[in-house]
């Protein structure tokens, strides 16, 4: 006698509505767990006695990681699916704390921050893509909107949380980590549970080739976009890399929940912006971003210069207006000039000009500020900053004539 075989039953998956809010609350974690060592590099440096050279490479070594990633995996989720590009991120960002954990030296802190980059670069483009597959039909914007929040925001949380930590409770150098930790677990629990929303298609192999590739019909409106991201992410690179130093060094702010503050009210207020001007034109608001962006840098040098941190502050909310208005209008344009096959790839390639805008001037202005100290650096930074912002206003004026 046979009998019949046992039925699987497959797991009940998530709908639509409670798996974009599912993927928009993966990107927070992805975001501020990016962010959070921020505030954590002058305990570091006081731990272990490196330079602010080597805390560059530190910050450095994450942006290698993550750009190799936008270039090898950008594409790679347009062709095998969503899922599995994300639990494979959700995984390595989980080794990645578990070294964050146990880091005793500068080498170990490198490679957790390198694995972290390849992590976060290989998630940001995935998840931002699903949540373009998963927008609602009655709101077809809230993609893009929460493309153009969401980083800023966890960015926010993931320094000010970090800050408030390191100053208040125990373990400064371990507790954020094992809460990430334990948020990456629920992350991979959601999406094993979520439902895919890319088919497979030939070529996967090939997408993992580096390459940059936008549609023709598309570069027109890609390069336009270019100067405001370049602008925008800059000052962000300078602000997360190098802020909690300048907080210290330059202002006399040594708390390191002052530090952690610091970046939170450029990324904060950017997130706060960015949902303020939601229904707003693109071109009034790409105007908004770089004329705020380019106002809120030159009110920060004279604070630097006269060293007022009242002023500091007001410079830096105006920049972070001007930033989160600058996420806004790229991230909320790109979404809906892509097609579904090209969701990954041109993410990537905004994503790759973003970071490396982020990533090289904070680079070169943590070797300067050795040479040349703190003060110094800020200053000239900031002047390059308002250079292309300004330039960011020009290159939509004359996109719009």
């Amino acid at each position: 006698m046979t009998t019949a075989p046992a039925l699987v039953r497959e797991p009940r998956r998530l709908s639509h509505p409670v798996a974009f809010a599912a993927i928009a609350a993966i990107l927070v974690a992805f975001t501020a767990a990016s962010s959070a060592p921020s505030p954590l590099y002058v305990v570091y440096q006081q731990l272990w006695s490196f330079s602010a050279v080597t805390l560059t490479v530190v910050f450095a070594v994450y942006v290698v990681g993550l750009i190799g990633a936008l270039l090898v995996l950008g594409a790679l989720s347009d062709h095998v699916g969503r899922r599995p590009v994300l639990v494979a991120a959700i995984a390595l960002e989980a080794v990645a704390l578990a070294l964050f954990l146990a880091a005793g030296d500068v080498g170990v802190l490198l490679a957790a921050r390198f694995l972290q980059g390849i992590a976060t670069g290989a998630a940001l483009t995935t998840l931002g893509a699903t949540l373009v597959d998963l927008d609602p039909p009655h709101a077809p914007g809230r993609a893009g909107l929460i493309n153009s929040i969401v980083p800023p925001a966890g960015l926010a949380l993931g320094s000010l949380g970090t800050g408030a930590l390191v100053q208040y409770a125990p373990g400064p150098t371990r507790l954020v980590y094992a809460l990430l930790l334990a948020g990456m677990v629920l992350a991979a629990g959601a999406v094993l549970l979520m439902p895919e929303t890319s088919g497979r298609r030939p070529g996967g192999a090939r997408s993992l080739v580096p390459r940059l590739g936008v549609p023709a019909r598309l570069r027109a409106d890609v390069l336009a976009l270019v100067p405001i991201i370049v602008a925008s992410w800059a000052l962000g690179g300078l602000y997360l890399s190098l802020g909690p130093s300048v907080a210290a060094g330059v202002f006399g702010l040594a708390s390191h929940l002052i530090g952690g503050l610091v970046v939170t009210l450029l990324c904060g207020t950017g997130a706060v912006t960015a949902f303020a001007l939601r229904g707003r034109p693109t071109a009034r608001v790409l105007t908004i971003a770089g004329v705020l962006l380019t106002a809120g840098t030159a009110v920060t040098l004279l604070a630097v210069q006269s060293e007022s941190v009242v002023l500091a502050a007001a410079g830096t909310v105006l920049a972070g207006v001007g930033f989160g208005a600058s996420a806004l209008a790229s991230f909320s344009t790109l979404a809906v000039l892509a097609a579904p096959a090209e969701r990954g790839e041109l993410l990537a390639v905004a994503l790759t000009i973003a970071y490396l805008a982020f990533s090289l001037p904070a680079v070169v202005a943590g070797l300067a500020a050795t040479s040349f100290g703190l003060h110094l650096t800020a200053l000239v930074y900031g002047l390059v900053v308002v250079a292309l912002g300004g330039v960011a206003v020009i290159a939509q004026r004359t996109r719009r004539a």
